[in-house]
């Protein structure tokens, strides 16, 4: 006989307790914690111990009747595909997990998604583009990566209507491809001219050729796409140093005050991105669902100092989802924690309400969106711009994202068996 949909959890989560003699509810992280990728999951699990600390110390999570102390139970997957699979069994057949937070990526192959499969697993991922109708409880509740990335490009161009070209590059890798799609999709609906891109490899150490061959063209615009933290950091300099007087724009831009002491403020003011410091005065607007944002930013940073980056609030908006969802199905099963969760088809997102959405572009409706910040750089400190809707730039241009990403072959039903194409004009050299 099985719990699910009922109020009563399974007696083998509760075989576990905690020192204050609670049953121990287990949740899976899964991630790159070691190497370039770091800078996106230890983070996120940093953020991901603070919550789970002020749940724990406000009486946990209760479920049915009974009160659990929630437990985070981290696994190393350095973005390597075997190691993602040993991870996703240890957490589930060993550990007892009963939801799993992942960065997603290169770490949801095949043989990770048919395991999560076969456990009927509820995973989080910070990138949309790994979802598809064949894992339907892989869901992405805090990120639309890379589509947020339409609303910096449009800003911009609101902003500064003189600009014309650009020039991007990016990593050959699951979290640069799709990235690279929507700024193409972006950059033509703003009528900027895209004269250069490049697709460098995650070995590359010398950026400077790379920046040579985008200035080469004299853009406007440097858009360094999604870059992790140290590609990112070397390409600014890279163009720093080569006295690039454009516009920069990016994903994410972490520790971005290194660069402001690496470079000057002069040349960092107006850098766009889409990750905010959780001490910007506009997180007090009253369509942010994400509690004392100020206070959790002040914790984090006196934690677990210079680690604030994009994803440190991510994984914790995430927890807070399921947790209500939990809660309100008294279960933690992941199908019927998975139907709360999307119940009447709206979710309370860190930046607003949103909708589960997805069906065109990934195949199935498991992708919050709604509203999601601008960022700037203005006198050395990032700070909310606006909140742009995703929805509404869908609406009027999803044909040309959706092009561009049937071009790379990055569509859900081109995934299987098929190699990224790209076009003839991006090169690898």
């Amino acid at each position: 006989m099985t719990n699910e949909g009922s109020q009563f959890p399974s007696a083998s989560a509760a075989q576990d307790h905690s020192l204050d003699g609670r049953p121990v509810l287990k949740v899976g992280f899964l991630a790159p914690l070691t190497g370039k990728l770091k800078s996106w999951a230890e983070p996120g699990l940093n953020g991901s111990m603070i919550w789970c600390d002020r749940v724990n110390a406000s009486g946990g999570i209760k479920v049915g009747m009974r009160r659990y102390t929630v437990e985070i139970v981290s696994f190393d997957t350095k973005y390597d595909p075997d190691l993602a699979l040993a991870g996703v069994r240890q957490l589930i057949n060993e550990d007892g997990v009963k939801l799993i937070l992942m960065i997603g990526g290169n770490d949801l192959t095949e043989r990770v998604r048919e395991i999560i499969n076969k456990h009927r697993m509820l995973v989080t991922t910070t990138l949309p583009s790994d979802l598809s109708p064949d894992t339907p409880t892989l869901v992405a509740p805090s990120e639309v990566h890379p589509i947020y990335n339409v609303t910096g490009v449009d800003w911009l161009k609101r902003q500064h209507p003189e600009l014309k070209t650009a020039a991007i590059c990016a990593q050959d890798d699951l979290h640069g491809l799709p990235s690279i799609a929507t700024y193409r999709a972006a950059f033509e609906v703003a009528g900027i001219n895209l004269v250069e891109e490049h697709l460098f490899p995650a070995s590359t150490t010398d950026f400077g050729p790379i920046v040579d061959k985008l200035l080469a063209k004299n853009p406007d615009i440097l858009c360094w796409d999604t870059c992790y933290q140290p590609f990112l950091h070397a390409l600014t300099r890279e163009a720093f140093r080569r006295g690039f007087k454009g516009r920069l724009i990016s994903c994410t831009c972490d520790n971005y005050e290194e660069l402001v002491a690496h470079t000057s403020v002069e040349f960092m003011e107006g850098f766009v991105f889409q990750f905010p410091d959780f001490d910007d005065p506009r997180l007090n607007d009253s369509q942010v669902n994400f509690e004392d944002p100020t206070a959790f930013y002040s914790e984090f940073c006196g934690r677990y100092p210079n680690n604030w980056s994009a994803v440190s609030w991510e994984y914790a908006s995430s927890l807070e989802l399921w947790k209500n969802a939990v809660q309100r199905a008294r279960t933690f099963e992941p199908f019927p924690v998975l139907a709360m969760m999307k119940f009447g088809g709206v979710g309370h997102h860190a930046f607003g309400e949103a909708f589960w959405w997805g069906r065109e572009l990934f195949g199935i409706d498991n992708a919050l969106v709604g509203d999601w910040p601008v960022v700037v750089i203005k006198n050395g400190r990032a700070r909310i711009q606006e909140f742009a809707s995703i929805p509404a730039w869908w609406n009027k241009h999803k044909q040309v994202l959706l092009r561009h990403m049937r071009e790379m072959n990055l569509m859900w039903d081109q995934r299987q068996g098929a190699p990224i194409r790209l076009a003839l004009e991006f090169t690898t050299d």
